[in-house]
């Protein structure tokens, strides 16, 4: 009941907090500089809307596909001690392969080059 209230009391303090010190801010007055989008003191020389490479996109993609699926291997040290571990070898087996087998398709079609 404790650790409830406490927690409850908390909120309630850090909301007026916050709320106080947003009523504070809003009163100062920023200067054009801050107001400005680029807040490092001099005006941009070209446009903001330069074509990005597909070629960029295509590697961070493949990245967060690669990097999410390694994230699946992580449970594997608890797995381990299930009463029948071979089936965790084959499933852990069959996943990195398959990993393999993506990345080497990948490599063949191009996707990883930089330079055409």
């Amino acid at each position: 009941m404790n650790m409830i209230m406490f927690m409850m009391v908390l909120s309630l303090v850090l909301s007026m907090a916050l709320t106080a010190l947003n009523f504070w801010l809003a009163q100062m007055n920023p200067d054009s500089e801050k107001l400005s989008p680029y807040e490092c003191g001099f005006d941009p020389l070209g446009s903001a809307r330069l074509p990005f490479s597909i070629r960029f996109f295509l590697v961070a993609i493949l990245f967060l596909l690669f990097d999410l699926e390694i994230a699946l291997l992580l449970p594997l040290p608890w797995a381990t001690q299930l009463q029948d571990p071979t089936v965790t070898l084959i499933w852990t087996s069959t996943l990195i392969f398959l990993l393999t087998l993506g990345l080497v398709y990948e490599w063949i079609q191009g996707g990883l080059e930089w330079a055409e």
